[in-house]
């Protein structure tokens, strides 16, 4: 990210989130960041790209506005951080979490949600990474995540005291019979797409682009 744009926010993810990390696992970050409305004004001005920071601790940022384009695309990674624990959030970052009832419409979360959960379930069965149950137990927590939502207008990030954690956390140490994971995915996803059908929530683009126009307005720098 450009070195003149703005963290508004920092959450945790992955398993220290989700309360399955193992005592040797990385700590996940993903932030949200704002650039000087100025720049983008400038001429050859491009939105800036995801940028990915590899260290300690892994992190993944993103600009803004590519951030709340992608998330009225309902891809749960990105509805996941407006829910995910705060590290760090200025005003704005926690309007912005705000939002999260306006940014997401059912059709788009159920499609997105069982796009990503069908490559999480496409890692599992080619044990990408010699790590096969790392992507099992992503591909049911997922499809979990969107019964939820569709269910209850959101999800638990953090899901170590949900009644399923132990039977998620086995899979991801191995425990478990191929066929079985995938049955249980199946069986969520019909879940998921019956409650698609009685979902009524629609994005709210008013409610998004006031936001975007106080913070463009915000952090327009005086000439």
């Amino acid at each position: 990210m450009s070195p003149l744009s703005h963290t508004i926010l920092k959450v945790l993810v992955g398993s220290q989130a989700h309360g399955l990390a193992a005592p040797d696992s990385d700590r996940d970050y993903r932030s949200v960041c704002v650039l000087p409305t100025e720049e983008m004004f400038k001429l050859g001005f491009k939105p800036p790209g995801t940028q990915w920071t590899k260290g300690a601790a892994d992190e993944t940022s993103w600009e803004v506005g590519p951030f709340l384009t992608v998330a009225v695309q309902g891809h749960p990674l990105i509805l996941e951080t407006f829910l995910a624990p705060v590290e760090e959030a200025t005003e704005w970052g926690h309007r912005l979490r705000s939002l999260f009832p306006d940014v997401w419409s059912a059709n788009h979360a159920f499609e997105s949600f069982v796009n990503y959960a069908h490559n999480q379930r496409q890692k599992f069965l080619e044990k990408k990474d010699g790590r096969p149950g790392k992507y099992g137990a992503a591909y049911l927590r997922v499809l979990g995540n969107l019964c939820s939502l569709l269910e209850k207008g959101t999800f638990s990030v953090h899901i170590a005291d949900a009644e399923w954690s132990t039977h998620l956390r086995s899979i991801k140490d191995g425990h478990y019979r191929t066929g079985e994971v995938i049955d249980e995915g199946e069986a969520l996803q019909e879940q998921a797409r019956g409650l698609l059908k009685q979902a009524t929530q629609h994005t709210n683009l008013p409610a998004i682009n006031r936001y975007l126009i106080d913070l463009r307005r915000a952090y327009l720098t005086p000439v």
